[in-house]
């Protein structure tokens, strides 16, 4: 496996098995394709496609340092999959934890070891970043993304209950 740094440019490359993963930072047209392949994996087009982000915000997020994006790029130079994390700051240390907010792998390039591989390059990532775990949640009825992360951990938690709070 050969990896190639840019620090100029806050990208680099794996190659595998014909993917390419890249850390995004100012490519917007990756994180297009990604919104994309989350929105049929997780069967949510409303959610991702009926108030697209702007270029100005999708920069301004994708330039944040606590902002982590990866994809994986198939052999036509398409969006094949991909995570979105977040760098949280802990004040009872110093220390921060990662948290694994989207993952998605479009359904024709799945168990190739794509998902594998992306939550790999991001506890790599993790390191830079002092952080001592990285989280993640799934629903009880996601049975592969249940099985991918079980496979990955080191500990599961099931007494979490997730609530939303409105922000008028």
């Amino acid at each position: 496996m050969q990896v190639f740094i840019f620090p100029l440019l806050k990208c680099y490359y794996l190659d595998m098995a014909n993917y390419f993963y890249k850390r995004v930072i100012e490519e917007v047209e990756l994180i297009n394709q990604l919104r994309q392949v989350f929105a049929v994996a997780f069967d949510e087009d409303s959610v991702w496609n009926s108030n697209t982000p702007s270029e100005e915000y999708l920069k301004r997020v994708l330039s944040d340092n606590n902002y982590i994006a990866l994809v994986a790029i198939g052999e036509q130079g398409q969006v094949v999959g991909g995570l979105v994390a977040y760098v949280l700051q802990k004040i009872d240390q110093e220390r921060s934890e990662i948290y694994l907010y989207d993952l998605a792998v479009a359904s024709e390039h799945r168990r190739r070891g794509i998902a594998t591989k992306l939550i790999t390059e991001l506890k790599d990532l993790a390191k830079t970043y002092g952080t001592y775990t990285i989280f993640v949640q799934a629903d009880n009825e996601d049975f592969e993304a249940m099985a991918l992360y079980s496979k990955l951990s080191s500990s599961i938690e099931t007494k979490i209950t997730h609530f939303d709070i409105a922000v008028p």
